[in-house]
């Protein structure tokens, strides 16, 4: 079963709003001093964190997106696994969601329920419950998960406190909006969709698993800002510098050749002129530029561990499906907050 066509253009994560734009916004909005209130939107961190109890705290978070991928259960996978990670990128555990849905008055209800089959499915992997949702027509199909999750308050993972000397580690590989724009135009290899379509729908539950059990400083998922606009929030907010090493990022092979051909997405440029000159490129090719720029839906995790621990950490998430990375290490404040050499 597959969308009509004019239901899959620049969707995922490609499709949100660039962070220039958010964080004006935001900077107006009214705030209320509430002390329970651990983590909100004022650090762009990937969920809000409310205490309850001096020993559980309420992870809440909202993700919803367009179809980027013509197949309607797959399009659910991938919305549910993206809306997900945002809990798992605290350090926290689904506990329930319920469905955001937007869809065409006039068309067949039945890929409306491919996508829900597939958000289900997914939703029922990470060990939560869906507890229902609201629809409401669109001219466009658009869907993902309000979740709510728990944690302990001392044990919450937030996207700034890296320490200098601190190894980074990202546990998917980059190029998904790259490789969704050679799809857009169907220009992607099989093999490349299907590496595609495994990164994304693969729950950040596992790598979570493991990372949770270190001591693990800083932590986010790497989505629509791409990898440098999510590397470059943690780095300011830990008031630190990021040293990334060009040969050590993981990228899906057939990235490199659709970003050489210019398959690139809107997004990934807008990433590009916010980060402006706080990133700083030695000698790196602009087709790996691109793929650090690129939009990512349902990335991986980018996470800041303590160097002693990073050889045994990476050995138990190397033996996961997908493979994770040393990316770099973390220095004191630099001229420039993130360098990539």
């Amino acid at each position: 079963m597959k969308f009509p066509s004019n239901e899959c253009s620049v969707g995922g994560c490609a499709c949100k709003m660039g962070p220039a734009v958010l964080s004006d916004l935001l900077s107006t909005l009214p705030t209320l001093e509430d002390k329970n209130l651990i983590v909100g939107y004022e650090k762009s961190d990937d969920a809000s964190v409310y205490k309850l109890t001096d020993d559980l705290a309420m992870i809440q978070t909202l993700d919803f997106f367009a179809p980027m991928i013509n197949d309607p259960y797959i399009f659910g996978q991938v919305a549910a696994a993206n809306a997900l990670s945002d809990v798992y990128a605290m350090g926290g555990e689904p506990k329930t969601a319920m469905n955001i849905v937007c869809f065409p008055e006039k068309m067949d209800i039945s890929y409306l329920g491919e996508i829900l089959r597939g958000g289900a499915e997914k939703v029922a992997e990470a060990g939560a419950v869906l507890s229902g949702g609201h629809t409401i027509h669109d001219e466009k199909i658009k869907y993902g998960l309000s979740v709510t999750g728990i944690i302990h308050p001392d044990k919450i993972l937030k996207n700034y406190g890296a320490e200098e000397g601190d190894t980074l580690i990202l546990t998917k590989p980059l190029g998904a909006g790259i490789i969704a724009t050679a799809y857009s135009v169907g220009e992607a290899s099989d093999e490349a969709v299907e590496k595609l379509l495994e990164n994304m729908t693969t729950l950040n539950k596992y790598s979570m698993d493991i990372i949770r059990e270190y001591p693990v400083n800083a932590c986010t998922d790497v989505t629509g800002f791409g990898f440098l606009g999510h590397a470059f929030e943690m780095a300011g907010g830990s008031e630190k510098s990021f040293i990334l090493e060009k040969e050590l990022i993981p990228y899906m092979e057939e990235a490199k050749a659709y970003a050489k051909e210019f398959y690139i997405t809107s997004g990934g440029q807008k990433n590009r002129n916010h980060l402006g000159n706080r990133v700083v490129f030695n000698d790196v090719p602009f087709w790996l530029q691109e793929i650090l720029f690129d939009p990512q839906t349902s990335g991986g995790l980018l996470f800041s561990v303590k160097s002693e621990y990073s050889e045994e950490i990476m050995d138990r998430l190397s033996k996961l499906k997908i493979k994770s990375s040393i990316v770099g290490r973390v220095t004191a404040k630099q001229k420039h907050t993130i360098i990539v050499e």
